[in-house]
């Protein structure tokens, strides 16, 4: 998603050293399917629906957190955006992603999932403002460090 004045100075793409605290297996809560959608705003303002999954609950530095997973209407694709302590210092400011596309969100059964943020991603509008990306709800903003995955892009 790079353009052409970004590719001349790109030297690629900045990681946390991995981190195997947070490669984790953790239980879902699941919710209702019956919930309605919810949609989330998107980084150029447009709206995007999607069904809360699920919540996981786990700790991070000995401190705990949840986040809220997310699926399509059918709930065969698997979507976490998140915030964190780092977003906007060492992270892209507005959030990152794991998804089940990669080995970071993998579904084990019903209620559980490997959740692993050493995948975590910068949304393609971290490189581009002509990306419309899904922004993670307030209810995924955590006040404590994801140190794993992929770093700011500068």
């Amino acid at each position: 998603p790079l353009d052409l004045k970004q590719r001349d100075y790109f030297n690629g793409l900045f990681y946390y050293d991995e981190n195997e605290a947070l490669d984790m297996v953790v239980d879902v809560e699941l919710l209702p399917s019956t919930e309605p959608m919810v949609t989330m705003e998107t980084s150029t303002g447009d709206k995007r629906p999607y069904r809360r999954y699920g919540i996981i609950y786990f700790t991070v530095n000995d401190q705990p957190a949840q986040l809220t997973i997310y699926s399509d209407l059918y709930g065969h694709d698997f979507f976490l955006p998140f915030r964190d302590a780092t977003s906007g210092k060492e992270t892209y400011g507005a959030g990152r992603y794991l998804d089940n596309h990669r080995p970071a969100l993998q579904q084990l059964a019903d209620n559980q999932f490997k959740i692993d943020f050493n995948y975590a991603y910068n949304p393609y509008c971290a490189y581009s403002s002509t990306y419309s990306c899904p922004l993670p709800p307030r209810e995924n903003w955590l006040s404590v460090p994801i140190e794993a995955g992929e770093k700011d892009f500068t």
